[in-house]
């Protein structure tokens, strides 16, 4: 194997060379081309098909200019709706590698389906989730089925064996159910619109309780009638309730989703609509017997309770005389009640007399007047000396304050002297030019002037 590590050159050549090993460019090769390709879909036809007994399928996928390798291990073939065969046109989704061990570039297969239905797999899903966001498929709009239609209206083919297995089995659970017959093609082209226009006549007509609409097993391309829009349109406004029973169990359309109910078969789409004739019988046996058993125990009681009442029934003058002993009785126990009740209030009426003595507030209220009158004398000859103290204090800080009082002053002819327009008093003849105005007070009253002239 040839080195990889940098080799030293000789005198006057290149400095360094790296030089890669087969191992290491396919390894960087591969990592290159896993990372710079995301997970993508091809399309293309199947060659050179083999199945080692790894279990792992190999083959060449080709179209009229090229072809590369793929590989589609065990673990991935779980999901397969189909098997690959030579010849076979598939669309492929891949993720873009290479095998070290030979340096081949190779596609990793996770998911293969034949073209065809692969593009038809696709419609169905876009319209799928395209109805879904109309609300095509909620379950709040879904109209509940009849428990026992009167007739029932099958959206069919006439002629072939799901007709057959409808009525017969309509006939051998309920035979007094009708059925009327909407035949339409149910497979082809065109065989859409007559189905949808076959649903539309139906729920203008109104002659039925409930509709199914069904054909037997096929590929998705046989059934997909059962997958156009204008079918699920008509589906949707359909006043009906509409059970459908299209292919066996593991088929799967949108008239399924947008119909009221779904049946894994048209058999089953018919025992939906349809009760089983023994079960109602067995039913109506069941409630009969009850009927009897309550009917019975109803008699039973009404005899019971007509024989203790006829017990019970007595003369009339019999029963005015016991009457007639009662009321005395009465009459003389209602005169010792009262005479007791009265007793009994006489004397709760003197309890309270004497409680209300003893609680009156009237001696309490004097002992107040009088704590009152004595705390009022207290008062006022505290205030009154409290005021004559108060009046010697006035007189002593009244001297005090004419001695200190500059009105004293001003009696002897002194005045003081404020700028008119602040206010300040001035002190200093300086603070003063000719001109400005001036207030004097005296003792008696002010003077305002105007100064001529100031001196130092």
């Amino acid at each position: 194997m040839v080195s990889r590590h940098p080799v030293p050159a000789a005198p006057g050549a290149t400095p360094l060379r790296e030089i890669y090993s087969v191992s290491r460019l396919t390894r960087e090769a591969k990592a290159v081309l896993e990372s710079g390709f995301p997970l993508l879909w091809i399309e293309g036809e199947i060659s050179n098909f083999a199945r080692p007994s790894s279990g792992h399928y190999y083959f060449t996928l080709k179209d009229s200019q090229a072809q590369v390798r793929c590989a589609l291990f065990r673990s991935s073939q779980r999901t397969l709706a189909c098997t690959p065969r030579d010849g076979m046109h598939v669309v492929l989704r891949v993720r873009i590698s290479l095998y070290e061990g030979r340096g081949e570039f190779q596609l990793i297969v996770e998911h293969l389906e034949e073209a065809g239905e692969g593009a038809l797999r696709r419609a169905f899903e876009a319209l799928k989730n395209r109805l879904a966001l109309e609300g095509l498929f909620d379950v709040a709009r879904k109209k509940p089925l009849p428990q026992l239609p009167k007739r029932i209206g099958v959206i069919t083919s006439p002629t072939g064996a799901v007709i057959r297995d409808i009525i017969t089995t309509l006939a051998r659970r309920f035979p007094p159910i009708s059925v009327l017959i909407y035949p339409v093609p149910v497979q082809g082209e065109g065989a859409a619109d007559k189905i949808s226009a076959a649903i539309r006549l139906a729920g203008e007509r109104r002659d039925c309780d409930a509709l199914i609409i069904a054909r037997g097993g096929g590929s998705l391309e046989d059934l997909w009638p059962f997958n156009e829009e204008i079918v699920a349109r008509a589906l949707y406004e359909c006043p009906l309730p509409v059970v459908s029973g299209v292919g066996h169990e593991t088929d799967f359309t949108i008239a399924d989703l947008v119909a009221d109910a779904r049946a894994p078969t048209p058999t089953a789409a018919a025992v939906m609509l349809s009760p089983d004739f023994r079960e109602w019988l067995a039913e109506f046996v069941a409630f009969e017997q009850q009927l009897r058993r309550r009917m019975a125990d109803r008699l039973g009681g009404a005899q019971q309770r007509l024989d203790w009442l006829a017990s019970r029934l007595i003369h009339p003058a019999d029963r005015i005389e016991r009457l007639h002993q009662r009321l005395t009785d009465l009459s003389r126990r209602l005169i010792l009640a009262q005479t007791a009740r009265r007793n009994t209030a006489a004397a709760a009426v003197l309890a309270t007399t004497a409680r209300l003595h003893r609680l009156s507030p009237a001696a309490p209220l004097r002992q107040s007047q009088l704590r009152f009158a004595h705390q009022h004398e207290r008062l006022a000859r505290a205030m009154q000396q409290t005021l004559e103290r108060a009046g010697h204090r006035l007189g002593v800080a009244s001297g005090r304050l004419d001695t200190l009082s500059p009105l004293a002053t001003l009696a002897r002819g002194y005045a003081i002297v404020q700028r008119d327009d602040t206010g300040a008093l001035v002190s200093d003849a300086t603070q003063l030019r000719p001109g400005q105005r001036i207030r004097a007070l005296l003792a008696r009253g002010r003077l305002k002037a105007l100064v001529e002239e100031s001196e130092e």
